[in-house]
């Protein structure tokens, strides 16, 4: 094989149309992710982009916005307990891993504003 792969350097969520406000104050302050700026070329579309570790997560503009439902990205995190504590003060309802299915990982999804489905993890707790 003449190719490697190296790793991943973004996910892209979709909402709508004038989402960018919406989406800096879920990503950026409630979550804390910081936002990067887009290339110039690539503002006209819209959207907004943020850090995540060492990703990117990319939330772009779609016309015909569906919510994604079961595909999802799924965030590792230390300090598991406090981020849902943070996100339930903040109205947003949490979906907890009832049936454990990942031994050693414990999570929990919620959604976006946008109604995106997302996951947070933390990797070496089960429960």
């Amino acid at each position: 094989m003449s190719y490697l792969f190296i790793g991943i350097d973004h996910v892209q969520l979709a909402a709508p149309s004038g989402c960018e406000e919406e989406a800096r104050a879920f990503f950026g302050e409630l979550l804390g992710m910081a936002e990067i700026r887009k290339p110039e070329a690539l503002r006209k579309r819209g959207g907004v982009w943020f850090q995540c570790g060492a990703q990117q997560l990319h939330i772009g503009v779609q016309s015909d916005f569906i919510p994604s439902k079961k595909a999802h990205p799924g965030f590792v995190v230390q300090q598991l307990e406090s981020l849902k504590e943070r996100l339930r003060e903040n109205g947003v309802v949490i979906t907890e891993d009832s049936q454990r299915d990942v031994e050693g990982v414990s999570r929990f999804f919620c959604e976006d504003p946008f109604g995106n489905r997302i996951e947070f993890m933390e990797v070496g707790r089960d429960g």
